[in-house]
C-alpha cells in the first residue's frame, strides 16, 4: 500500500491520481479533510490521526504542509516522521524544495523536514521540486490588468529569472518514484531510490521582460517591462496571511539577487519531454484574457 498525504490539494491530488492509473499499485489518499473512507483522513494538525491514516503503508508520499508560519509547519512535519515511523512505513517520500531555492524564507522548514527524516527509521528520498511554472503565471496575471491599460508590466524581479517547472511533471515524477519504490518494497530487491536526492529544477527560467511578452501576444499589443522597487509590493500584499507576504517578498527579493535561476537538473533523468513552462504561463494568461473579453461583452 502506498498512501499520498495532502491530496486536497493540487500536487498530492495529481499524484493521487497519477498512481491509482498505475498499475498493480495499491494507493490510499490522506486528507485533513477524508472521510476515512474515500480518503483517509490524516490531519497535520491533529498527529493522533496520523497513525491510523498510515496503518498497512509501506510507501508514504509525504507531500510538504507549508501552510502556515514555520513553527506550526515543523510541528507538523515532525508528527508525521513520528507517525510513520510508529505505523511501520518502510521508505517515506518527501516533497521538498530545489536548491536554486536554498536562500527563500520558505526553505527552513524543508530542509529541516530532510533532517528529521534522516534521522528515522525508513527509507527517504527527497524529491527537491523547483518553484512552479503556475507561480510566474500568477506573477504574470498580477499584472494584466494594467499591462491592457497601459502597456506596461511592473513587477520588482530587477533583471533577475526564476526556473520554473511545471507542477504536473513534479507530479508525474512522484508517482513514478513512489511506483517503484513500492515494488522494490514489496519484491524485497535493492532500493533503487534509497537515501536518494532528486534535484527537480526547472529547465527554462523567465524574468520581468519574458511576462511582458507573454502579456503582450495575450492582449494583441506592446506591453514592456518596468523593475519596481521591492518596497512598492508591500501595498499590494496587505490582504495576505503574514507569512504569505514575507514569502512573496523574499521570492522577489531572489530574483533580483539573481539566485533562483538553475544550474541543473535531474528532470530529464525522469522525463523525456518536460511540458515547456512558457507555453504553460502564456495558456493562463491567454485564457485570462479571453475569460476578460466574454465579462466585457456579457
Amino acid at each position: 500500500m502506498i498512501v499520498v498525504t495532502g491530496v486536497s490539494g493540487a500536487l498530492g491530488g495529481s499524484i493521487l491520481a497519477g498512481l491509482r492509473a498505475a498499475e498493480g499499485v495499491e494507493v490510499a489518499g490522506g486528507s485533513s479533510s477524508g472521510d476515512g473512507e474515500r480518503v483517509r483522513h490524516a490531519d497535520f494538525d491533529r498527529p493522533e490521526t496520523l497513525e491510523k491514516a498510515f496503518a498497512g503503508a509501506k510507501v508514504l508520499v509525504f507531500v510538504s504542509a507549508g501552510y502556515a508560519e514555520d513553527d506550526v509547519v515543523l510541528a507538523r512535519h515532525d508528527a508525521v516522521a513520528g507517525a510513520a515511523g510508529a505505523a511501520g512505513v518502510e521508505h517515506v517520500i518527501y516533497t521538498s524544495l530545489a536548491g536554486s531555492g536554498e536562500r527563500l524564507t520558505i526553505a527552513l522548514a524543508h530542509r529541516w523536514t530532510e533532517a528529521r527524516l534522516a534521522g528515522a527509521p525508513f527509507d527517504v528520498t527527497v524529491l527537491r521540486n523547483g518553484l512552479y511554472a503556475e507561480i510566474a503565471a500568477g506573477m504574470a496575471l498580477a499584472g494584466l490588468p494594467m499591462a491592457a491599460e497601459n502597456g506596461v508590466f511592473a513587477a520588482p524581479f530587477g533583471e533577475g529569472r526564476v526556473s520554473v517547472v511545471a507542477r504536473e511533471d513534479l507530479a508525474t515524477v512522484a508517482v513514478r518514484v513512489a511506483a517503484e519504490a513500492w515494488r522494490d518494497v514489496v519484491s524485497g530487491g535493492e532500493r533503487r531510490h534509497a537515501g536518494r536526492t532528486y534535484e527537480l529544477e526547472g529547465l527554462s527560467a523567465v524574468g520581468g521582460h519574458d511576462l511582458a511578452a507573454i502579456l503582450a501576444e495575450a492582449l494583441g499589443r506592446p506591453v514592456t517591462y518596468a523593475a519596481m522597487p521591492l518596497g512598492a509590493m508591500r501595498p499590494a500584499l496587505a490582504g495576505m496571511e503574514p507569512y504569505q507576504a514575507g514569502h512573496t517578498i523574499s521570492t522577489y527579493a531572489n530574483a533580483v539577487a539573481g539566485l533562483l535561476e538553475a544550474r541543473g537538473s535531474d528532470l530529464p533523468a525522469f522525463l523525456d519531454s518536460p511540458r515547456p513552462a512558457r507555453d504553460l504561463i502564456a495558456a493562463a494568461v491567454t485564457a485570462a484574457v479571453g475569460l476578460s473579453s466574454e465579462t466585457v461583452a456579457r
